[in-house]
């Protein structure tokens, strides 16, 4: 415990509540059914000796010294119930139920950086070592990009993936900034919200893995004034209340990251670092109307409508005999 909360001692990092209440309420929940033996001879079979137990919670008072704690060992054979035992004892118990415990140090850390929503996103840039490019979020599901050149399109699939990146970013591992050296944070990623609300992210580039520091600030010059005398309508109230809301999320969102590097996975790092030239494609040309050449044909003699000339007869003398 640190201060009003826990925190993962070896890196420092705030430990998630809910996680913690959950463990308690797991150790708390176990219910032993039967005492199956009381000698320490049995503990390393039983799997509940500490060095060969599936789980061991423990839990200290602020001197140091054990308030409770309790080893998980292995299922009996028949398959029905768990070994367990108390961790100041050597009474050895059957439970019906034993509780999973994650081992894991970030299985106790909330590791989301952020999620935003892609309705709530009004524009982003991103800027890298090749350049800078400004996406624009419009009605519907669709994206613009400023300054597209005539003979290129916008890849669209990609370019809602840069847009809503920062839904569901979550991180891999976490460093204090003296923990991580040699980074070059060259890349920038800024998420402009519809409430006035920027989201800042810088990113370094060190081998296969990709390094991340965020801050967010509010930008509306808008403020809240409170007037004792005045009875405001329950549109302004909300319309305050929404301002002081998103001023609030801002300095959260920075209180919480400003002194932590991120480790992120490489598939979320892909959309936060794209150059603009890997979200253009070339436009398709259009079809040329082709105009068909009749091929030759031999030559047909024309029809003639005149009759043929008769058939020419000699002549004869009449009544003349012959």
């Amino acid at each position: 415990r640190q201060g009003g909360q826990f925190v993962v001692a070896d890196i420092n990092y705030p430990a998630d509540g809910k996680q913690i209440n959950d463990l308690i309420t797991k150790s708390l929940d176990i219910k032993t059914v039967d005492l199956c033996t009381s000698d320490p001879a049995n503990h390393e079979e039983l799997e509940v000796a500490e060095d060969k137990a599936k789980g061991v919670v423990k839990f200290f008072k602020n001197d140091g010294s054990l308030l409770a704690g309790v080893v998980v060992g292995k299922t009996r054979e028949s398959g029905e119930g768990t070994y367990v035992r108390e961790a100041s004892s050597n009474d050895v118990h059957l439970t019906s139920e034993s509780p999973w415990l994650r081992t894991g140090r970030l299985d106790y850390v909330n590791q989301e950086i952020a999620s935003i929503k892609r309705e709530d996103v009004n524009s982003v840039t991103v800027t890298t070592p090749q350049g800078s490019y400004v996406l624009k979020a419009e009605k519907g599901d669709k994206v613009l990009m400023d300054g597209v050149p005539a003979d290129k399109k916008l890849k669209e699939t990609d370019a809602k993936s840069v847009l809503t990146a920062l839904q569901g970013l979550r991180f891999d591992d976490v460093n204090a900034p003296a923990q991580v050296e040699g980074l070059t944070f060259d890349h920038k990623y800024v998420a402009r919200m519809d409430n006035s609300t920027e989201y800042t992210l810088e990113l370094a580039k060190k081998g296969a893995k990709t390094y991340l520091r965020a801050r967010a600030v509010y930008t509306s010059p808008a403020k809240v004034a409170i007037d004792p005398s005045k009875q405001d309508s329950p549109e302004e109230l909300k319309k305050k209340e929404a301002i002081l809301l998103a001023q609030e999320g801002a300095q959260r969102f920075t209180l919480r990251h400003k002194n932590w590097i991120y480790e992120i996975p490489e598939w979320k790092a892909k959309y936060l670092l794209m150059p603009q030239a890997d979200l253009l494609e070339a436009k398709e040309k259009p079809v040329e109307a082709r105009t068909e050449t009749p091929e030759a044909t031999e030559a047909v003699p024309a029809l003639s409508l005149t009759p043929p000339p008769a058939a020419s007869i000699p002549a004869t003398e009449p009544n003349k005999p012959q």
